[in-house]
């Protein structure tokens, strides 16, 4: 019996026919700043093929690993639970693992630029030490009194609600770095440190609400929030960061926690 190989002609199929990616060029205009070379930043373009599942930071790595290596930012889990690839996108804060290339216009050229208020050390990377100095200030850990407990702290599901939302700040500073006051006022705490005093003075198992509270009500601290809702639109986990200065606010003047 001689054996007969049929030829495979759904390889010579074009791409356009079912399961094909469709692919589209995308150009991203990227703020460049290097202080070894130049006090001043500068704007590049780079034009990269896509698809329609990529994002905004598959488009920085394709730049980085085949077209300039020299190009720096910051990315880590990819998946928009680190929060290390906030970035301005098209002049808003978004995470680029987040950011669908195909959602933001890809037909016009894509400005990647860092979050502003902060230090800018290289391209895309900015000084994160000024935000986290805020963040440590308002003590963001649990506070007991006695001995050290034999069993976990019991709460009801009432309780956990009160301040469920703010548990999920991922510190990526977006919403902080979208705030107007931050830009002009570097010493004010900003919304991510007021979020996360949120979280413990809410918390019925924390014994530090009062402390946290004479903490914020510094000059620099709820009191200079002019309520813009920046930063509830620039929060990549949909925390209603707003509300919860306000209710910061109420505490303030209520004691009521």
């Amino acid at each position: 019996m001689t054996a007969v190989v049929e030829e495979n002609t759904a390889s010579s199929a074009p791409e356009s026919q079912a399961g094909a990616v469709a692919s589209f060029e995308v150009t991203l205009r990227i703020r460049r700043y290097n202080p070894e070379v130049s006090a001043e930043p500068t704007w590049e373009e780079h034009t990269v093929t896509a698809y329609g599942t990529d994002r905004v930071l598959d488009a920085l790595h394709k730049i980085k690993w085949e077209t300039d290596g020299s190009l720096t930012f910051r990315r880590s889990c990819a998946h928009g639970v680190c929060g290390s690839d906030a970035m301005r996108i098209n002049g808003r804060n978004r995470l680029a693992c987040k950011t669908l290339l195909k959602d933001i216009n890809p037909d016009k050229p894509i400005t990647v630029e860092p979050i502003k208020g902060l230090p800018v050390v290289k391209d895309l990377v900015v000084d994160m030490e000024p935000f986290f100095a805020s963040y440590r200030e308002i003590m963001p850990f649990l506070v007991t009194s006695g001995n050290e407990p034999s069993r976990e702290h019991l709460q009801s599901q009432a309780d956990r609600d009160r301040f469920d939302d703010t548990t999920k700040c991922i510190l990526c500073a977006a919403c902080t770095s979208s705030c107007p006051v931050f830009w002009t006022d570097g010493q004010y705490f900003g919304p991510a440190a007021i979020v996360n005093a949120h979280r413990f003075i809410f918390d019925s198992r924390d014994e530090a609400a009062t402390q946290r509270l004479e903490i914020l009500n510094d000059k620099e601290g709820v009191w200079r929030c002019r309520t813009t809702f920046n930063c509830t639109e620039a929060c990549p986990r949909g925390i209603e960061v707003t509300k919860a200065i306000q209710e910061v606010k109420r505490a303030m003047i209520t004691r009521a926690f």
